[in-house]
């Protein structure tokens, strides 16, 4: 009997909200506003008398809403977009986060609020909606437009700054304070998580879809990729964190695969149904009395929403040095809250460290800003246009100063590759190899207790257990150690280069380079030392045993050496590999067909490592197309890009190479190019 009740609630959902929304559809109106009143029309709270049976089915339907609506926003984030506008997205961000959690803060404070309620209320209002915006962008037509891709680098900074957010709410509720030591352990934490999930999801994901895409079967796609989904929420769920975290993080995975376009296409039918029971059950939460006591509240959130995220997010924007049309754009852009705000107000009930009236506030508070959000985005220029008749002719001369100038710095810094940029991008690749030795190590205090108990007759006891862990951590983090330590090397030779002159050395220039090269090495290896000994504490083992392994690692070090820097190499070339392989558009089934060459041809970057066999050989003699197929079609070497290079072109180290061909071709390519690579 179960069942036909939960069907019948379920169909009772389906029903009014489908009836609802199809009246704000024809009002011209947000469907989001529609499911949210559908919910509150079914709920227990609107007379006569409620309209579902058991509502907790509904709750549960909508964690998988949860899931599947964090999903979606993962497959709107873009590396790439967010590269393009990084430095716009992150000032406006981090500015509207502050102001509004502060803002937040002393408005609940001001209501009589207790301190949690306050500190929730900061971070409900800190996050705008991700899927409301897009909806409201698609609905007037201005998706493509510059200011619409700046708002959706924002809200990517956003997302992953409430991801953090929600993580400190956590602890910050379980406690009752926020310790500096406790941020930075969830700082670190969050981060070895992010990264690794990040670099192994790219690596091996895109692959993964790849490979079932051969099969051209829909439902293999939809039921792996929803897999996937599943799985990593899961195991979110496991390392402590929330579903809605881990469906974000795969979604921002499969963003960066070939197939994303037709994966959003099987998937929108998906999310859009579990969405909409997420919305409705919104709704169902609301009590329309609990909110005219607390109307007075509701408006004044409201007001200070659209006020405080305007002035944020469009102050941000233009101080990242774009002009005052499209900051205003921008600003009137994000004036509101919706499904993380939803997400964190549920988080403070599941803790029971908020009043019960936060979330229908918050509810209520989200669906007036989602209401005014088109009419704000549609008046964005009448605004800005009286505000250039109202201003001063010199300030808005000043404004258009400041704009063209941070405008030149930035092109000028983009135009030429400087030491200091090399020396950027190295500093990041060290520190992503950090991050992931120390996701390694914190794996293995992990797992000292639980292996110890699952295993008490180890050799050595815990002593044992932590020496295998070690040993363990430590061949594991090989890769990168070594991968440091060359980069290392590489960023001491070029500090050298930056720091002595032959102005100012003459003659001696050649052996001070050395000895200040030598000091950057002998420091940077030095605290690579360090480092690993704070990681390994934990899992040390005594000294007797730890003077064996030492040995057997340095026996592995000596005879596995190239190995294990074809490993990173390979690793690092199909993460670029990721990262720079264009998306295939999603093509219509009735769609006639593109010739055989034209349909499995692809374009690949590929990256000749230095001790490449074909470093320094002209194209002519490497023959790649006789020998492979393939053919190369571009090179960028030092910031320049060489476009269908001639066979006197000379191959070297370093080098990005552009590859045509079929799957097959680029795979005897690619190991053509980078056999024998160290």
């Amino acid at each position: 009997m179960h069942h036909v009740v939960f069907l019948q609630d379920l169909a009772v959902v389906m029903i009014i909200a489908a009836m609802v929304t199809m009246l704000f559809r024809r009002l011209k109106q947000p469907v989001v506003l529609g499911y949210i009143l559908a919910g509150v029309i079914i709920g227990p709270h609107t007379p006569p008398f409620p309209l579902i049976n058991d509502q907790h089915n509904i709750e549960t339907l909508s964690e998988l809403g949860v899931i599947f609506l964090m999903f979606a926003l993962g497959l709107e984030f873009s590396l790439k977009k967010l590269s393009q506008v990084g430095v716009t997205a992150l000032l406006a961000a981090s500015f509207e986060i502050l102001l509004m959690v502060w803002a937040g803060y002393q408005l609940g404070r001001s209501f009589g609020w207790g301190q949690m309620d306050s500190v929730f209320l900061g971070a409900i209002l800190s996050i705008s909606s991700t899927t409301i915006i897009i909806k409201a962008l698609e609905e007037i037509g201005k998706t493509k437009e510059r200011f619409a891709q700046m708002i959706f680098g924002i809200l990517i900074v956003e997302d992953i700054l409430a991801i953090l957010m929600i993580a400190m709410l956590s602890g910050f509720a379980t406690t009752g304070s926020l310790a500096v030591q406790d941020v930075a352990v969830t700082i670190g934490k969050l981060a070895c998580f992010l990264g690794v999930l990040l670099v192994a999801g790219l690596i091996l994901v895109p692959r993964l879809l790849n490979w079932v895409a051969r099969f051209k079967s829909d439902e293999m796609m939809v039921v792996t990729v929803i897999g996937l989904c599943f799985g990593v929420s899961l195991l979110a769920v496991r390392m402590g964190y929330s579903v809605a975290l881990g469906a974000f993080l795969i979604g921002a995975i499969i963003a960066e695969a070939r197939h994303i376009a037709h994966i959003e296409t099987l998937m929108k039918p998906v999310r859009d149904l579990f969405s909409a029971v997420f919305f409705v059950s919104i709704g169902l939460l609301i009590d329309p009395q609990l909110i005219m006591r607390h109307l007075t509240s509701v408006l004044l959130i409201t007001l200070v929403v659209v006020v405080g995220k305007v002035l944020a997010c469009g102050f941000g924007t233009y101080i990242a040095g774009n002009d005052l049309r499209s900051s205003v754009r921008v600003g009137m852009g994000l004036a509101q809250i919706g499904e993380f705000s939803f997400i964190i107000a549920a988080l403070g009930l599941s803790l029971k460290v908020t009043s019960d009236f936060l979330y229908p506030i918050a509810v209520a508070v989200s669906a007036l800003t989602t209401l005014l959000t088109p009419y704000l985005i549609r008046s964005s220029d009448a605004v800005v246009n009286g505000m250039s008749r109202m201003m001063p002719g010199g300030l808005m001369r000043t404004l258009d100063a400041y704009t063209n100038w941070v405008g030149k710095l930035a092109s000028d810094n983009g135009a030429r590759k400087t030491p200091a940029m090399f020396l950027r991008k190295w500093g990041w690749q060290i520190a992503l190899n950090l991050l992931l030795i120390a996701a390694v190590f914190i794996a293995a205090v992990f797992a000292r207790d639980h292996v110890h108990q699952a295993w008490p007759t180890a050799p050595g006891g815990l002593d044992g257990v932590k020496g295998m862990l070690w040993l363990s951590a430590m061949i594991l983090s090989l890769p990168m150690l070594i991968a440091i330590v060359r980069k290392w090397q590489a960023f001491g030779i070029l500090v050298a280069e930056m720091s002595v002159t032959h102005a100012a050395a003459g003659e001696r220039t050649p052996a001070l380079r050395g000895v200040v090269s030598g000091i950057v090495f002998i420091a940077g290896c030095a605290g690579l030392f360090l480092l690993m000994l704070v990681l390994s504490t934990a899992v040390l083992p005594s000294r007797n045993l730890l003077g064996i392994l030492v040995l057997v690692l340095i026996a592995i070090v000596l005879l596995l050496r190239r190995a294990f820097i074809q490993v990173h190499t390979k690793a690092q070339f199909a993460l670029q590999e990721t990262l720079n392989e264009p998306a295939l558009p999603h093509r219509d089934p009735q769609a006639p067909s593109l010739p055989s060459l034209l349909r499995d041809a692809s374009l690949v970057t590929v990256v000749i490592p230095e001790g490449s066999p074909i470093a320094g050989k002209l194209l002519a003699h490497v023959k790649l197309r006789t020998l492979t197929g393939a053919s190369i079609v571009g090179i960028e070497r030092d910031g320049e890009s060489i476009i269908n290079p001639g066979v006197s072109e000379e191959i070297r180290g370093g080098d990005s190479v552009l590859l045509l061909g079929s799957a097959s071709q680029i795979e005897k390519a690619r190991a053509l190019l980078i056999q024998g690579a160290s």
